[in-house]
């Protein structure tokens, strides 16, 4: 089964997604994304009920994140998706996506967020070099992510090789 699901991201992911025949809104593909990252990155072991996705912007990303996976199951804990109104709301989070539309703010999360087990996606020119821990990027006319290696072990966190091997590396 495990095979079946690395080879289903695997195929999703490398294909690229090539914006312009893209099926699905650009806004579900990020949020089907954003899942699947989820289930190849490996957070320190900690307490507590909720796996907290919080969103920062792009209202639509948060409402099919909200509507696909609220409420169900990550292991032992339970997806919390959050809409984030406040940039101090992200260190409660596991994950924080910043939509294209809040950018701007990204250094001020970055600030709050330093030093704890926080993934943190980003969909903005040089967000990834700028030190988000994975960042969307166009290419070709193709949707690619970019993982920042220096972020994900300032943060803790491990990125399985399947994921890493589809990605852009800085």
């Amino acid at each position: 089964m495990k095979k079946i699901a690395v080879f289903s991201l695997f195929t999703f992911l490398s294909m690229g997604l090539a914006l312009g025949q893209a099926e699905k809104p650009i806004y579900e593909i990020h949020a089907a994304m954003i899942y699947n990252f989820m289930k190849y990155i490996q957070w320190p072991e900690d307490a507590g009920g909720e796996f907290v996705v919080g969103v920062l912007g792009e209202d639509n990303v948060f409402n099919t994140l909200k509507s696909y996976y609220d409420g169900k199951p990550k292991g032992t804990k339970k997806y919390s998706i959050r809409k984030l109104s406040d940039i101090s709301e992200a260190a409660a989070c596991q994950v924080v996506y910043i939509g294209k539309n809040k950018s701007k703010e990204f250094d001020n999360v970055k600030n709050a967020v330093a030093g704890k087990p926080i993934l943190t996606i980003t969909d903005s020119f040089n967000l990834g070099k700028k030190g988000s821990c994975i960042n969307f990027k166009v290419v070709d006319e193709k949707l690619k992510f970019e993982i920042n290696q220096a972020s994900m072990n300032s943060a803790s966190l491990k990125v399985a090789g399947q994921l890493s091997s589809m990605a852009i590396l800085i």
